[in-house]
């Protein structure tokens, strides 16, 4: 290549003439690199001006005579930002103008042709203030929508009952509040007097464990169910069985009589809930879809009229007339070994390992968790017209809850009976008597615990420790 002047020129490549443009343009525009720029006076006023809008546009056009501060020994006007205050700011009122943020006299501003009776709702945010004026305690407490708990008397222990020789499983009571039943691992049933905890008699007749009891309503009758996959009908004046229902194929866990009619409902290992006629011993019809064991069973008088729970952790509402499922509740995720109807509520209560929920009926929509979590298998639950929710599981622990709240106000721990292990503290069933004011406890140290409520106790000696949840889960 060569110039114009006749001379030649060295060829470069396109990255160094880049550099050297850029070096070139550098020189020209900044002499001095460690110097920035000067700043441009115009758009400095226009970003003060935008700031001093955004964090001091409320309170800009307050009436002049509200900033002034009062008293003779102001030189000159104040251009201080007035907050409320009581202090005493002579210190800061010297000769000249001042600029700093003093607090002045307590004043409520009188806003010109106000008739409205709203709030003032500006809030001043000062930085470096936080200490003094806290805009939280400015803000308005909205009040948490969750029901505060009911106060409730805690529970004692006042008897121990022993006369079994296996693991208690089982427990009954008589409509007329009179005695109890409970059903035993040592294949028995033993019937108690509820007032003096002293036993009545003992039915025999069962070759395994009885896992099952209910007494009827409207007859003599008691009923029985054990792992013998017997299910037996015993009449209690002549204290002997007069009918045995036979069809189960394996252990029967759980069972439950209708309110209104003849009807009894069990459930067992072979997943199916069967319905038998009372008196005739027919086997009504079998309710089946659980993929389970049938672990817990109650009856209602209308629809849904049999609710059952299983392990395979679902919960299903039927429809006893045309023996089908109504709905299935999957919100669980470990079996449902426990439910309980509350007696005036359209609504029941169910326990498993990982929580303990509540439905609404007839539809059994899901209401809410209980706000602790017991974290045992928990194998009974019992309810009564108080709102008093008591829990039982595997490791002796009983846990009292306020079943409109769902707060946990009492936690208890059975304790063993001497001679037996640590192991066997493990709580397999409760209930309470028909007034509600006793309860009743079933366990594997082979004695039966009663419980009511302690009546020196008052909300000054034991006050309610809640705190309303903050999130509120839905599932």
């Amino acid at each position: 290549m060569v110039a114009a002047g006749g001379e030649p020129v060295e060829p470069q490549s396109l990255k160094k003439l880049s550099l050297k443009s850029l070096k070139r343009s550098q020189d020209l525009f900044a002499p001095s690199h460690s110097l920035l720029f000067s700043p441009d006076a115009e758009s400095k006023r226009i970003r003060v001006s935008c700031k001093v809008n955004a964090e001091y546009g409320a309170v800009k056009n307050l009436p002049t005579d509200q900033g002034r501060v009062q008293g003779k020994g102001a030189a000159a006007p104040s251009s201080a930002l007035a907050l409320p205050g009581t202090q005493d700011t002579k210190d800061a009122r010297g000769g000249g103008t001042s600029n700093a943020i003093i607090p002045a006299p307590l004043m409520l501003p009188k806003a010109p042709d106000s008739t409205g009776q709203g709030k003032n709702t500006t809030v001043l945010s000062i930085p470096g203030s936080s200490d003094r004026f806290s805009t939280s305690a400015l803000m308005e407490r909205l009040p948490s929508r969750w029901p505060k708990p009911e106060w409730h008397a805690p529970w004692k222990n006042y008897r121990v009952i022993s006369g079994h020789l296996g693991w208690v499983r089982s427990i009954a009571f008589d409509p007329g509040n009179e005695w109890f039943c409970t059903g035993s691992a040592d294949r028995t049933i033993k019937i108690w007097d509820l007032a003096s905890g002293t036993l009545k008699l003992t039915l025999t007749g069962h070759i395994e464990q009885v896992r099952g009891l209910a007494v009827s309503q409207r007859h003599t009758y008691l009923f029985s169910a054990g792992d013998d996959k017997q299910v037996k009908c015993w009449d209690l004046e002549q204290n002997k069985v007069i009918r045995s229902y036979h069809g189960h194929l394996s252990g029967v866990y759980c069972l439950a009589l209708h309110p209104t009619i003849d009807v009894l409902l069990t459930g067992g290992r072979d997943s199916v809930c069967r319905v038998w006629d009372i008196r005739t011993k027919a086997h009504v019809s079998a309710l089946t879809g659980h993929d389970n064991t049938v672990c817990s069973v109650f009856a209602r008088p209308t629809d849904p009229q049999v609710i059952t729970g299983s392990h395979d952790t679902t919960i299903k509402l039927w429809d006893l007339v045309a023996g089908k499922t109504m709905c299935t509740l999957t919100h669980h995720k470990k079996s449902v070994r426990a439910m309980a109807l509350h007696p005036k509520e359209k609504s029941f209560a169910s326990a498993s390992a990982d929580n303990i929920k509540k439905f609404s009926l007839p539809k059994g929509e899901f209401l809410h968790n209980m706000l602790s979590q017991q974290k045992t298998i928990l194998n009974a639950m019992a309810v009564n017209e108080d709102g008093v929710l008591a829990t039982a599981g595997d490791n002796g622990s009983m846990w009292f809850w306020d079943w409109k709240s769902g707060h946990n106000f009492q936690q208890e721990q059975t304790i063993v009976q001497p001679g037996s292990l640590e192991s066997e503290a493990c709580i397999y069933a409760l209930s309470y008597d028909n007034s509600g004011s006793r309860l009743v406890t079933c366990e594997a140290d082979k004695t039966i615990k009663m419980w009511k409520e302690d009546l020196t106790a008052t909300p000054e000696t034991h006050p309610v420790n809640f705190k309303p949840p903050k999130d509120i889960r839905r599932y």
